[in-house]
């Protein structure tokens, strides 16, 4: 997405300032960067073996826990028949387990140590080569992008 153009509006002191950016207008740009960055790193992914559907739901288990089919579905935001199909093919993979509760009545899913294996080789993968492309810039803009990363991080909890 191209930058967007804005009119400098002169100061009290009759200089040029710089110019209003409004809050949706750096959300857009936020959302397009973002939207791209991950298109970009998810390349990387094809050497897990596995296809996008499978490695979101494995990512749910792995950082975030186990959990029942439902909550699964819920954070992958599918419905759970969509989501049965995505996990039994994690499962004939062995990279997820099913577990009963205490009670027996609920199932939990979980990585298998093969499934948490493979979701941390390729977020390496993928830290790689954003750290690759980081180096390229100068220390002074490295440091720039990490403390707009601090503002990020606030307007995330902030969500």
């Amino acid at each position: 997405m191209p930058p967007v153009k804005r009119k400098n509006r002169p100061s009290s002191l009759g200089a040029v300032s710089a110019p209003d950016v409004t809050a949706t207008e750096v959300a857009d740009q936020l959302h397009s960067a973002a939207i791209h960055l991950l298109r970009r790193l998810r390349v990387r992914d094809r050497e897990s073996g596995i296809g996008p559907a499978q490695l979101s739901a494995l990512s749910v288990l792995v950082f975030g826990g186990p959990r029942s089919l439902g909550e699964l579905a819920e954070a992958e935001q599918v419905r759970p028949p969509t989501l049965s199909r995505i996990v039994a093919g994690l499962q004939r993979s062995r990279l997820v387990c099913r577990h009963a509760t205490e009670g027996g009545r609920r199932v939990r899913l979980a990585a298998t140590p093969k499934g948490v294996s493979l979701m941390w080789e390729g977020r390496k993968r993928r830290v790689e080569s954003l750290a690759k492309a980081l180096a390229s810039l100068p220390e002074n803009e490295r440091q720039q992008l990490s403390d707009a990363l601090t503002l990020l991080q606030q307007i995330i909890r902030n969500l």
